[in-house]
């Protein structure tokens, strides 16, 4: 095929955030079918790209250019002082020529991040002339250093400028840009570019700043500029391109722009045939581990080894010995030694500080070298896990062992592996956000200059469903494709995200990836630095993978915290030296928990759905819970049915052929983990272990042409084992149906354990583990209000923090539990430790008074103060809340007197201390005390949750379910629409109008979101009088005013709250599970809906096995009353939740 006669050398990808708009695979295609027999990628002042750049440029078979457009500062790259008048760098194109040329554009890339950052990450001439080699060097767009000096009429100093960068890359490999966008400066500088050029020898090179790949898509790449600068297309004064010709022009477009100057074509082929090298991996690049004197890695892992197996088991038998010896030889032979070492040395670490470490966490959990190092808790042999699904001799790839640490302590391992292997070595690892559907609308509706509220509606119409496309949403959503149809804009606004619908949009750092190099690490990836200063590699995660790179990840876990703090609290508690490891697997008190589904708050079992999994499997043993996590996932729920049967003996366990039987047997016969899959291959078809794991990955995969080969390998196999030709064809469909989604038991294995070790705890030293659960979620109001919850319902009292009897986090006090001191907003822990430290030092705060004597008023506020009184933290101290608040000021006031006296030696007797600190005692003002609502307001803003009691927390579901609108959402209601809301009545002011002789209300009500006004006029107040009183909870119905500035509502109807279904109920909704919801239960639900009979319209809302909901309106002419009644019948069958009442006339209530 004849190439073109152009190759485009200066392309910006979508690496060039918010500002380039080229997606990789289109860029490579649109060149491919332009002919070319090479592209270059350059993007500003980042090489984020370039390893996917140059994998997707192999598949289509055209040679990537590597290169990047730096920014190189006027001075130094060091020099933090901006002008000004003119941007303080210019830009320069370098394009790698061979590996020398790559290894130095690592070096300038991390060291423009790491040395030169200021608004952009910096180089300069002295560290170019350092690192210059292995390069063609472009001189730039019109912020490249001769075309600036150019416009700004200083020619000989453009001349000087080429002269420098010819010296420092050498004459032959430094290239003049010429370009033609149609902008007049570009046209202005010509004449003077072709003169340089030929006093200086140095050659052209024609380019396009190619920023998008069509030219229809400059809109695009002009809203994404917006959205970078935070400014729209409608600012005339935005940063924008001047003209459309910012993309990747066809060879006969470029060749007509630069028809006077041909060699300037001619030369970006030359120059591209000179730039042959592409970044790959060279084998795996671990770090050196550091063995005793006189071992190998391998003879010092297998001394490890050793010493695990004695440690962890009393007999040794043939079958263990014979499974090290097979590990170790797979191990050795594939040079990953190194790698086991490196990762026990960490968990060694972790262990020996104390630091919770995670039983396993994936297919790691199958090795028994991982058990025997203590890097995973779990015996592989005694679970039935596999090696080989973890570590397949047959696929050359690094191990990839991921482990799961105390979320706290997490980073105490990093520095230890920082320090171990030295900083340049070890680097956090990049991410990059990307614009998803809802946000790609929002983002090109700001850009746009659309108004938000438009914006927002369009957004939301988007289902909130993970990983839905735009284009799936406007197919299955009939009001979008209204919108688009009648209103341009819209039209506009949503072919705009499609076209930057998942565009890189930003970077992050990965949450818990490291990577780990045996030199550094700018030697093998350029390093990037955040805003926050954080050093992170510029590739992603299966970059370095790609490259052979050590990738770990350091998993925070919060649950190990959980654990931790459990077992101290008990040891600190009970003084028993309880051993997570070493609990019983048989304990009846937690098959108990697990089975009456009591497991909010324990490890994986938490949500609704799996609880009432747990009630239907029922939790014998611990091969049941390694069950349970696996089936709770939207493939392996489509055997749930059969499972459960099975499982209570309902149909009988039959096997395909005899060997199937030990396999399936504890899972009833039913193909559930990946492992079964590989040892039915193993032992029914006669694969090795590493081919049934190249068969498992196939089968997930769905290859097709892969999965016919081994079917005939399999079938074959099989019948030599004595198996039919047709029972074996049916035995591997069912591995291939089951494959899809059958789950890794090495991974459900290691959760269950900590899902029963956190059920043990819950079950066994309840108080000690609900304490822990609390303060782990100290910033989470939802879970806190959740647990706290729970904790009532096991009849433990979570008390409001106490300065005298409070710790930091949650504490445990007899069969109680304290609020911590960090869970009150505004109080820091610095004044938290000062509190702790004073009580320690002369024992319990008498007063307010005495409390702020004795604390040190620099930590000491009154925002503090007022903190702390409102959440009930000085309850202890005598007085009432009300009456400690009104003291504040004069507490703080006295309290910093008497400090001052004391610094100034007046509180002294003879020049001594009296070894008694002086506390006046005031008695605290006589104020009425708050009423209930005020309390509860005050400890809701400070704790976020109501502690000492909740008005309306056994209304939240009724709330939700019959109102339409709250404190919040009051305000985008029009004037005149109807509503019905809800609440406590909070204040009530009466009066008798001037023009009438009745008297009518204005009612201040507060909801679980805020307060809202209601208007009572005359005829309804009259009826509803003694309803309206303070802390009253009332339904009411009415319509919106905006006669005022806020809204309000003109009640028409009011109730007390738990009469509100009768009134204002018009439909009920019955849930249930269809996986194991037998037909007796349902022909049982029906008879109760015929006794309750009554008007509201049924929905019965049926829950599928992949957890989609289908509403169906029961069409039997019967409906439901709406009474406490029919209400405690039906959730005594299908349980609690399970049955409400809504005021909307139609399904859509939840």
């Amino acid at each position: 095929m004849k190439h073109a006669d152009f190759v485009h050398l200066h392309v910006h990808t979508e690496y060039s955030l918010l500002d380039g708009a080229c997606r990789i695979d289109k860029l490579l295609k649109k060149a491919v079918e332009f002919k070319m027999p090479a592209i270059a990628i350059t993007d500003h002042g980042n090489m984020f790209g370039v390893i996917d750049f140059c994998k997707s440029a192999r598949k289509l078979s055209i040679r990537a250019i590597v290169g990047s457009e730096m920014y190189v500062a006027r001075r130094s790259r060091f020099d933090r002082k901006s002008t000004g008048k003119t941007r303080d760098y210019h830009h320069l194109t370098l394009l790698v020529t061979d590996e020398e040329g790559y290894r130095n554009l690592l070096y300038l890339s991390t060291a423009s991040y790491r040395e030169g950052f200021y608004y952009k990450p910096r180089i300069d001439k002295e560290i170019l002339r350092k690192h210059s080699g292995g390069f063609i060097a472009l001189s730039g767009c019109l912020e490249g250093e001769p075309a600036a000096l150019l416009l700004q009429g200083k020619k000989e100093k453009a001349l000087a400028a080429i002269k420098e960068y010819q010296e420092i890359f050498g004459p032959e490999n430094y290239y003049l840009e010429i370009q033609d966008h149609g902008l007049p400066e570009q046209k202005k500088i010509m004449p003077d570019l072709l003169d340089l050029a030929a006093r200086t020898g140095a050659r052209l090179v024609a380019t396009n700043d190619v920023h998008y790949v069509e030219k229809n898509d400059a809109l695009a790449q002009d809203v994404l500029m917006c959205i970078q600068t935070n400014t729209t297309i409608k600012d005339p004064n935005r940063l924008r391109f001047g003209t459309n010709e910012f993309y990747l022009k066809s060879p006969a477009e470029m060749a007509e722009l630069f028809k006077q100057v041909p060699e300037a074509l001619r030369n970006s082929v030359d120059i591209a045939q000179k730039c042959n090298f592409q970044p790959g991996a060279s084998g795996s690049q671990l770090p050196h581990f550091q063995v005793p004197e006189g071992y190998t890695a391998d003879n010092y892992l297998r001394m490890l080894c050793e010493k695990g197996l004695k440690e962890r088991y009393r007999d040794v038998s043939a079958q263990l010995r014979d499974r090290l010896e097979m590990e170790l030889s797979v191990i050795s032979r594939m040079g990953y030694s190194s790698y086991f070492l490196i990762v026990s040395d960490f968990v060694r670490f972790a262990r020996s500080e104390g630091i919770p470490v995670g039983p396993g966490r994936g297919s790691a959990a199958g090795s028994l070298v991982a058990y025997l190092l203590r890097i995973t808790n779990l015996d592989p042999l005694k679970n039935g896990l596999i090696f080989e699904r973890f570590l397949n001799p047959d696929r050359v790839s690094l191990p990839d062992i991921d482990i799961d640490f105390c979320y706290e302590r997490r980073g105490e391992i990093i520095s230890y592996v920082i320090e171990k292997y030295h900083k340049d070595n070890v680097a956090q690892i990049i991410t990059f956000g990307t614009m998803a559907a809802r946000a790609a609308i929002r983002d090109v509706g700001r850009g746009l200059g659309l108004p938000y509220s438009k914006v927002d509606e369009i957004a939301k119409l988007v289902p909130n469903e993970l990983n839905i496309s735009l284009h799936d949403a406007i197919e299955r959503v009939p009001e979008l494709q209204n919108l688009m149809r009648q209103d341009p804009e819209v039209a506009q606004l949503l072919e705009i995200a499609q076209s930057l619908e998942g565009i890189s949009r930003h970077t992050s750092t990965h949450a818990a990836g490291v990577v780990i190099s045996p030199r550094p690490i700018y030697e093998f990836v350029p390093l990037y630095q955040s805003s926050t200063g954080d050093i992170t590699t510029q590739y992603s995660m299966t970059n370095l993978e790609e490259l052979g790179l050590l990738k770990m990840d350091f998993l925070g876990l919060k649950t190990l915290t959980v654990i931790d703090q459990t077992v101290l609290a008990v040891k600190r508690l009970r003084g028993s030296d309880l051993n997570i490891d070493e609990i019983p697997l048989d304990d009846p008190a937690t098959y108990d928990l697990l089975n009456r589904a009591q497991t909010l708050g324990v490890f994986q079992l938490e949500s609704a759905g799996m609880r009432d999994l747990a009630r239907k499997v029922g939790i014998n043993s611990f091969d049941d819970l390694v069950a349970l996590v696996a089936l709770f996932r939207p493939g392996p729920m489509t055997m749930l049915p059969d499972y459960i049967k099975r499982k209570h003996g309902e149909i009988p366990i039959a096997y395909d052929a005899p060997v199937l039987e030990p396999i399936l047997k504890e899972t009833y016969g039913v193909m559930l983990y990946q492992e079964q899959v590989m040892k039915i291959a193993s032992e029914a078809g006669g694969f090795s272990l590493a081919e049934a794991d190249i068969l498992r990955k196939a089968m997930g995969k769905k290859i097709p042409e892969v999965m016919e080969k081994y079917r005939e390998a399999f079938i074959r196999g099989a019948t030599r084992n004595g198996i039919a030709e047709d029972v074996a064809a049916s035995i591997y469909s069912k591995m291939a149906q089951f494959a899809g989604y059958g789950f890794n038991k090495s991974h459900s294995a290691a959760y269950a354990l900590i899902a029963y070790q956190t059920a043990y705890l819950k079950a066994n030293y309840p108080v000690e583990y609900m304490a822990s659960l609390l303060s782990s979620e100290m910033g989470n109001t939802a879970k806190l209000t959740s647990y706290i919850e729970e904790c009532r319902r096991m009849d433990i009292a979570v008390l409001p923090p106490d300065v005298n009897l409070s710790d930091l986090k949650f504490t445990v006090i007899g069969n109680e539990i304290r609020f911590g001191l960090a869970a009150v907003k505004n109080v820091g822990d610095t004044a938290i430790k000062a509190i702790i430290v004073a009580r320690n030092k002369k024992g319990r705060f008498q007063s307010l008074f005495d409390f702020c004597s004795r604390l040190d008023s620099k930590v000491l506020n009154k925002r503090v103060l007022e903190s702390l009184v409102k959440a009930g933290a000085f309850d202890s101290t005598g007085g009432r809340r009300s009456q400690i608040f009104a003291a504040t000021d004069n507490a703080l006031e006295q309290a910093q007197t008497e400090q001052r006296e004391r610094e100034m030696g007046q509180i002294q007797l003879f020049g001594e201390s009296s070894g008694q600190d002086v506390v006046s005692s005031v008695p605290y003002p006589d104020v009425d005390d708050w009423p209930d609502y005020l309390r509860l307001k005050y400890e809701k803003e400070v704790l976020g949750l109501f502690i000492s009691g909740h008005p309306l927390a056994k209304h939240e579901d009724r709330l939700r379910n019959l109102t339409t609108s709250n404190a919040t959402t009051l305000h985008e209601t029009k004037d005149g629409d109807a509503v019905v809301v809800g609440g406590i009545v909070a204040k009530i002011k009466t009066f008798v109008p001037k023009q009438k002789k009745e008297r009518m209300a204005f009612v201040t009500v507060e909801d679980l979101d805020g307060f809202f006004e209601v208007i009572v006029f005359s005829d309804l107040y009259g009826r509803t009088a003694e309803l309206l009183h303070e802390d009253a909870l009332v339904m009411l119905s009415g319509r919106v005013s905006y006669k005022d500035t806020e809204p309000k509502i003109v009640a028409e109807d009011i109730m007390p709250i738990d009469k509100a279904e009768e009134r204002f109920a018009r439909t009920a909704h019955i849930k249930f599970m269809s996986a194991g919801t037998e037909e007796s239960t349902l022909a049982e639900l029906a008879r109760m809906v015929n006794s309750n009979e009554g008007d509201c319209r049924l929905f019965l809302h049926c829950v599928t096995p992949d957890h989609h909901e289908v509403v169906i309106e029961s069409h039997h002419g019967r409906g439901l009353k709406p009474s406490p009644a029919a209400k405690e019948q039906i959730e005594s069958l299908l349980g609690a939740g399970s049955i409400w009442f809504s005021g909307h006339p139609s399904a859509n209530s939840s």
